[in-house]
Order: C-alpha cells, then sequence, then structure tokens
C-alpha cells in the first residue's frame, strides 16, 4: 500500500473515532440523559430498581419523555434493559459515569486551572485519576490554610499525620509537636524537598521538644525529594492538596487548597503521598535553607 494510500485508511479511521466520540458527547449533553444515567448508576444503593414508569416518576416527566431518551442511551450502548423492563447501566455506561466527576472537578475550577498546573512531577497515573477530587471545598488565603492544618488535619488526627510541602512555616512545627506528645501512637511522616525553607527557630524548637527521640522510635519519619510543586497534608480521615502555578519556575501555591473528607479524595492524596514516599531519599539536614 502506498503512503498515500495508508494516510487515507488513517485519516478514515480517526474520523470514525472522532464522530464515535462526539456522539457520546452528544447524549450526554441532556440534563435528563444524564440524570437518567445517575439514577441508574445509584439505584444498588437505593430501594428498588428501575423500569420505564419509575424513572418517569422519579425525574417528574412524562413516560414519553423518558423512553424516548432511554432508546437514545440504549442506541448509544450506555445503557441496557432486560426481559423484565429493568434498565441498567453496560460496562461502557458506567466507565463513562465515572469519568464525569473530572469533567466536573475541572469545570468548576477551571478559573483556579488557568494560573495553576497539575505539576511536571505528576505521573499520568494521577492525572487521569484526578476526578477523584472532585468533591471538595476550596480554602483561600494562606491564614485560612494554616488554621485548616492546625485545627481539622492536626488536632483531630488519631493515627497519623502525613505532610508534603515545599516549606514548612513556624505555625505547623509549634502545632504538630504537642499533638505528638500528647499522643503517641500518632504517626508523624513528612516530605521536603532539598532547599527546603526552614525557620530559624526551628532547630533549637525540636531540640527542646525532645524531636530526635521520636525520629528514634520512629514516631516520626523524615525523607527528602529533589522538588515538590503538588503540596499534600492529610490524617487518616480528612485530606488537603494545592497544585503550583504556572508562572515562574511552577512553585507550590500555598495561598488556597482543596479539603474534602469524601473517601476517593482521601484516597487520591494518600496514595499520591505514598508514591512521592517511596520514592524519596534520605532526609539530610545539611540541604535546608534555614530563613
Amino acid at each position: 500500500m502506498h503512503s498515500d494510500d495508508t494516510n487515507l485508511t488513517n485519516s478514515r479511521s480517526s474520523s470514525r473515532h472522532i464522530e464515535s466520540t462526539q456522539r457520546i458527547f452528544f447524549e450526554l449533553a441532556s440534563d435528563q440523559r444524564l440524570s437518567i444515567l445517575f439514577k441508574l448508576n445509584r439505584q444498588q444503593s437505593e430501594t428498588g430498581v428501575y423500569n420505564l414508569s419509575k424513572l418517569a416518576k422519579r425525574l417528574n416527566v412524562t413516560m414519553q419523555e423518558v423512553h424516548r431518551n432511554l432508546n437514545r442511551l440504549m442506541d448509544a450502548g450506555l445503557i441496557e434493559k432486560d426481559s423484565a423492563g429493568i434498565f441498567s447501566l453496560t460496562t461502557f455506561g458506567n466507565t463513562i459515569i465515572n469519568q464525569i466527576a473530572t469533567f466536573d472537578f475541572l469545570s468548576r475550577n477551571k478559573e483556579y486551572f488557568s494560573t495553576h498546573t497539575f505539576g511536571k512531577e505528576t505521573r499520568m497515573k494521577f492525572i487521569q485519576r484526578i476526578g477523584a477530587l472532585n468533591n471538595c471545598e476550596f480554602i483561600s488565603g494562606l491564614v485560612a490554610v494554616i488554621e485548616l492544618w492546625k485545627q481539622h488535619i492536626y488536632r483531630e488526627s488519631t493515627e497519623y499525620i502525613y505532610g508534603m510541602l515545599p516549606q514548612i512555616p513556624l505555625d505547623l512545627i509549634e502545632a504538630v509537636i504537642p499533638k505528638i506528645k500528647e499522643h503517641g501512637g500518632i504517626k508523624f511522616n513528612y516530605i521536603l524537598p532539598q532547599k527546603a525553607m526552614v525557620p530559624k527557630k526551628r532547630t533549637e524548637l525540636l531540640k527542646n521538644a525532645g524531636f530526635h527521640e521520636f525520629i528514634k522510635k520512629g514516631i516520626v519519619e523524615r525523607r527528602m525529594v529533589d522538588r515538590i510543586q503538588v503540596a499534600i497534608v492529610l490524617n487518616e480521615k480528612q485530606a488537603t492538596v494545592m497544585f503550583p502555578t504556572t508562572k515562574g519556575q511552577g512553585e507550590t501555591d500555598m495561598n488556597s487548597v482543596f479539603y474534602s473528607e469524601d473517601p476517593l479524595f482521601h484516597e487520591w492524596c494518600l496514595d499520591y503521598f505514598r508514591y512521592n514516599w517511596y520514592n524519596s531519599k534520605s532526609f539530610d539536614e545539611s540541604k535546608l535553607l534555614e530563613v
């Protein structure tokens, strides 16, 4: 086959793929069709199952209207109907509905992501799961962020506190020490980058608190990476994440944070922290910058 014929074949194949994708997006552009998909996605946790009349009643629309949209969704391969007239998501439909959270998270925060990125060091497997962050609260202002960590992440922890930050404000050091002292069973793991900025009072503060004894006992563990762009702070139930800006060297924006107690959000943050923990280096005090 000549190169021109090959290019023509590839072009036709690409066009078919685009047309197929366009059709799915068109079907998802309907509020009612989306509502049907979400109802079917949640039906296992709700009472009963959905047939035509029950869907019409739940959506408060006519049966004719629902019937028309059900047929469209079946033609698109998103849902199926059994012999008893009960509708359910296909494997394709279930997978598609689980991706909608990604579009929702990005669209609701499109202004934020017009000036922020996911960071060059963030692996694609985490970006592909970004929809897990959808159920969250956006906290703005450095003071509000630090208070959130102190009053919720630190104070309410009972098992562990994990942190991965580009720099350590003195407030956080002062807040975590009494927490570790009061509850010896709490695990405190943190990751800092080389050349992380730390306050000059830190060394004396840690010494007076007997911090190195906590390290010897394994209560505190520290690791180091070359650079941190995506920052994480979490306990066993709550998590926060912040992303870098598009300006300059892509430094972490610590003036705002996404926060949630949602299990999927927490799982994403915990997985991201663990991935960096297991790919980090030994902690080296000499590489910190006191300011």
